[in-house]
């Protein structure tokens, strides 16, 4: 028996119950008839992966209370598993094991001692600028969406401080075709694709949210994506290619083009040539469980071949869910069959699993078409 759509029932409870709730909860699109139901397996794996993560979270007799980690790196990939949950309805709000996990998930993130004077989120926990990104996107997603008045403030105010620090470490200067984006720490004068997309996409969320964000950075930034990208183009037409990891490369990979995609669809290049090659090279090279990076390309290929649409959707949905589901181990979590991904950890790769598969939920906003 097929379970309604999450999306649908939090929507409904949410417009009737939750005022402080940011306006897009309410202008979210409607889901098409056929989306309105979701395949029970997909659905129970999902269930089954939010409760490995909460079984990964410390309890309040420990130093890092409300942490969700399994190999370090604990603000990143609390992080991380907040926006799992959070992309499969669950707030911090709701009154039960989830919402108060979630609750004291954010908390934790918040605490004063994991942001440096200066805004750094990536230092406290040796997470350098991959985790700065991961936790200012966050906090983007979850503003607005907290369980208290005081929560919502202290989201705010790491916020600030956090979208601060991207911009001053866009700021430094790098040779030209490096301009625009970051590397592994704050004042790093090289750029590479994977790094940036993340503070990239966090700036374009927290512009979405009202915050101070230039147009210029976020222009800068997508001139440093145009700079990764690896074919040419003759008017319309373009020679075939992707996004490489650092500019100058000539071989695209399937992670940092899944990446290269979302990044300039979040930043409304729906359009843009480079879209459109990336998203017909992805179709032409499957993504395999052989991949370097399968869980974090999978990540970005199944939100990026989502907002693409059409065939796109279709493909990346039904690759995603033939490379996940099966792999679910019992426990509720996958195990990366890539030692450089093992050695992150499970809470790693079973929150971007559960990024990729509850797609079509669609709830966090800068996801959303």
């Amino acid at each position: 028996m097929k379970r309604f759509n999450r999306r649908c029932v939090f929507g409904m409870m949410g417009a009737l119950a939750c005022s402080q709730k940011p306006n897009w909860i309410f202008a979210q699109e409607s889901a098409p008839i056929d989306q309105l139901y979701v395949d029970d397996g997909l659905d129970e794996a999902c269930d089954r992966a939010i409760d490995y993560l909460l079984s990964n979270q410390r309890t309040a007799d420990h130093i890092a209370a409300g942490s969700i980690t399994d190999r370090g790196h604990e603000v990143a990939l609390t992080s991380l598993a907040i926006m799992a949950m959070a992309s499969l309805g669950i707030e911090p709000s709701q009154p039960n094991r989830q919402g108060h996990a979630m609750r004291a998930a954010i908390d934790f993130v918040l605490r004063e001692h994991h942001q440096t004077d200066a805004g750094y989120l990536g230092s406290h926990d040796g997470s350098r600028m991959y985790g700065h990104g991961i936790a200012t996107l966050m906090l983007t997603e979850m503003l607005g969406m907290g369980a208290s008045e005081a929560q919502n403030r202290a989201i705010h105010d790491r916020l600030e401080q956090a979208v601060r620090l991207i911009l001053a470490s866009q700021a430094v200067r790098k040779s030209r075709r490096l301009q625009g984006g970051w590397r592994y720490t704050p004042g790093s004068t090289e750029s590479d694709l994977s790094v940036s997309i993340w503070q990239l996409m966090a700036l374009r969320s927290a512009k979405n949210d009202g915050l101070d964000v230039p147009s210029e950075a976020i222009e800068s930034a997508l001139e440093y994506l145009r700079n990764s990208y690896t074919g040419r183009f003759s008017g319309p037409a373009s020679t075939g290619g992707g996004f490489s990891y650092t500019p100058g490369q000539s071989h695209p990979s399937f992670t940092m083009t899944a990446a290269g995609l979302l990044a300039m669809q979040v930043c409304g290049q729906y359009e843009a040539a480079e879209v459109a090659a990336a998203a017909n090279w992805l179709m032409q090279n499957r993504p395999k469980v052989s991949e370097r990076y399968l869980f974090y390309g999978l990540y970005y290929y199944a939100q990026g071949m989502y907002q693409a649409g059409g065939k796109f959707n279709d493909e990346a949905r039904s690759v995603v869910a033939s490379l996940l589901l099966p792999r679910q181990r019992r426990d509720g979590s996958w195990m990366s069959p890539s030692g450089e991904e093992r050695n992150v950890g499970m809470v790693y790769s079973t929150s971007l699993a559960v990024l990729s598969l509850s797609v079509r939920y669609h709830y966090l906003p800068i996801y959303q078409r």
